[in-house]
């Protein structure tokens, strides 16, 4: 199912223009892996006259092992910190082995989770930036027994970029990119070369997923 394309204007911002609703459009037409439940999710109001936003879980065997959001921010007037009238918003956390949390290649590998697929799935964008932060939580007294955990968050912006400037913005390549970086930091192992990855089942949460 396709996420209803409900667009958040913020305050006093009126209709939203051609060209972001277009973009939305895009955004609602990536293919992701069936182990991302993916839906719509209210927009930020305040970052920017116009916002977009989707969240996603991944699961596998019926346990929640990451999330994350993006945000498509839209200012017809262009921003000059971000090169640009679009801006793509991006987080996700996942699980990680407990062991990895002291690894101090971890945030760098993080970092490259987001370039990587956004370069595979032909994302082209500029100026990017972000945070890679590692959480690790011990339990203690009753809860001793439960042992540690450990978390890897991803924060990332980016201005989506079109290689034609004569073409629409496709925000389908970027949506897809999130969600690859959202698999590849739970540890689900890469789609194999040649096999089709379906729309995942947007909006399904608790219909016989």
């Amino acid at each position: 199912m396709v996420v209803g394309q409900e667009t958040h204007p913020s305050t006093g911002a009126g209709a939203a223009p051609a060209e972001f609703r277009d973009a939305v459009a895009t955004m609602h037409a990536a293919r992701l892996r069936p182990e991302i439940f993916c839906e719509e999710m209210p927009a930020p109001q305040r970052i920017a006259p116009y916002a977009s936003a989707l969240s996603a879980d991944v699961t596998v065997d019926d346990t929640d092992v990451g999330t994350g959001r993006i945000i498509l921010l839209h200012d017809p007037a262009g921003n000059d910190a971000w090169e640009g009238s679009f801006r793509c918003v991006a987080y996700a956390r996942a699980e990680i082995d407990l062991e990895l949390i002291t690894d101090p290649m971890l945030a760098a590998v993080g970092w490259s989770w987001l370039t990587e697929a956004l370069e595979a799935h032909g994302a082209s964008y500029a100026a990017a930036s972000g945070t890679v932060t590692r959480v690790a939580t011990e339990s203690f007294g009753g809860m001793s027994d439960e042992g540690g955990t450990a978390q890897i968050e991803i924060r990332a912006s980016w201005t989506p970029l079109v290689p034609d400037d004569l073409a629409p913005l496709d925000l389908a390549p970027h949506v897809e990119a999130w969600g690859e970086l959202l698999c590849t930091a739970v540890g689900l192992p890469p789609v194999p070369e040649g096999v089709t990855v379906m729309p995942s089942r947007r909006g399904q949460r608790g219909s016989g997923r």
